[in-house]
């Protein structure tokens, strides 16, 4: 297992960001004295060659879109090399553990992984078979981290840019802590992380910084789920960030309720080189807010929206547009919303597409409020069904996704796509669509990520 390429680390997608759940597990595999082989087959070529010399492949899924491309490639890598041991990582493996396990996976594990994944390459390196338990659970024990290993990956310039002032930076990724102390009934870290975080050391995260701002980064995303789980740690981030590398920009994604209780700390990172912030406002119904339990009111965004844009920094809402509970007067009054606090470039159109998802473990499964919209699990597709008590809004989200999907293709002006999605809204409530505003073709737009998706 010590020879090159033994092991093989695959990322499949990690919105748009050169993938840290490969660079992380490489910098612990070769602590321990392995060579491993990376392959992101986002931005580049399945490489038979590379599966065939391993024997352990590694696939990284941190996310729904990541498990269902991974199980393909899953399969071409059984194709290529029967003999070696598959085996899935990150939040959604062990949530469709059951599935994986019966079918293209060895082994699975998510949480705290790389001293398991370690563990792992040393039992095969042993030439036992590992024994997997039929529903293995989360690790979570605290890890020394290393700086990421991030030499064999794909360059940059490959992934999501920086739009700013009409010029694209490279950016690079890092996570301060991972995990989150919230228990949000529809996100995927609950199920797995059970309430707890872990804060990443200073000095680890300032190394992976350097070697990024080395590779020609202007810019960094903190990918925490949430940065202000730790304020303090946080915050002593970024100054150390700031002090390190002066002209270097960040973003990071709060919860709402953390921009209000820490509002007071928003100008010194807007100092700091703050600019913007990714919140999951969710829903502007406290109906939605409330079953989701996400611990704000729509009162609580606009007052998020109002304390970002006084600190100088651009907040960034993602919603789940469509959910059971969502009303069709929801979802207009959500567009109203967007226009009326100047929102429109900050919110990338696939926002008004998102649709609850329901994965296997989802905490909104014990939820009796959600059981009457409740159908059978699609274990192929790794989600739950559910149906729109109305109609018109199943005709909708189909509508929506249909016209968001195109118009990101064409690369289409954000402002007229928001247009048409709210003629789409409105024909659906039967009312005569506004006339459409003609988007100012020079206005100062918000720095943002070229990379929309965000499941």
């Amino acid at each position: 297992m010590r020879e090159p390429g033994a092991v093989l680390l695959v990322a499949c997608y990690e919105l748009g960001h050169q993938p840290l759940a490969v660079a992380w597990p490489a910098a612990f595999l070769e602590r321990a004295g392995y060579a491993p082989a990376v392959m992101d087959v986002s931005v580049e070529p399945f490489d038979s060659e590379r599966v065939r010399r391993a024997k352990l492949v590694a696939i990284s899924v941190p996310m729904h879109t990541a498990l269902r491309l991974g199980v393909t490639v899953a399969r071409r890598v059984r194709d290529a090399n029967p003999t070696c041991h598959i085996a899935f990582y990150g939040l959604y493996a062990t949530l469709n553990a059951r599935h994986l396990l019966s079918g293209p996976a060895d082994s699975v594990m998510s949480g705290e992984i790389e001293a398991a994944l370690v563990d792992l390459v040393r039992t095969l390196e042993g030439e036992s078979r590992p024994t997997t338990p039929a529903q293995p659970s989360p690790v979570l024990a605290k890890l020394e981290f290393p700086a990421p290993s991030r030499a064999a990956l794909p360059s940059l310039k490959k992934y999501a840019h920086l739009e700013r002032n009409d010029r694209l930076e490279l950016v690079g990724y890092v996570e301060a802590s991972r995990g989150c102390k919230h228990l949000c009934r529809h996100c995927p870290i609950p199920p797995v992380y059970g309430g707890r975080f872990f804060v990443v050391p200073v000095e680890v995260l300032l190394a992976d910084i350097r070697q990024q701002v080395d590779a020609g980064a202007t810019h960094i995303t903190f990918g925490d789920p949430d940065f202000l789980n730790g304020p303090g740690h946080a915050l002593a981030v970024a100054r150390a960030l700031h002090e390190a590398f002066p002209a270097l920009t960040f973003d990071f994604t709060a919860k709402i309720e953390h921009l209000l209780r820490h509002r007071d700390r928003l100008p010194e990172l807007a100092r700091l080189g703050c600019a913007f912030i990714v919140s999951a406002a969710e829903s502007l119904s406290d109906t939605v807010l409330a079953h989701l339990d996400k611990g704000h009111t729509r009162a609580d965004i606009e007052t998020a929206v109002r304390l970002a844009a006084e600190a100088g920094i651009t907040l960034r809402p993602t919603w789940v547009a469509f959910t059971p509970w969502t009303t069709l007067d929801d979802y207009r009054e959500l567009l109203d919303f967007v226009e009326t606090n100047g929102l429109v470039d900050a919110v990338d159109p696939v926002q008004f597409s998102i649709r609850l998802l329901l994965p296997p473990g989802s905490l909104l499964l014990e939820s009796a409020a959600l059981r009457p919209f409740l159908g059978e699990l699609v274990e192929d597709q790794f989600y739950h069904r559910w149906t729109h008590p109305d109609s018109r809004m199943e005709a909708l989200h189909a509508a929506v996704s249909s016209l968001v999907a195109g118009a990101a293709e064409r690369r289409e002006d954000a402002a007229v796509t928001f247009q048409r999605v709210r003629e789409l809204a409105d024909r659906s409530a039967g009312v005569m669509p506004r006339p459409a505003s003609a988007p100012v073709a020079r206005r100062t737009r918000p720095p943002r990520l070229t990379e929309p998706w965000f499941c």
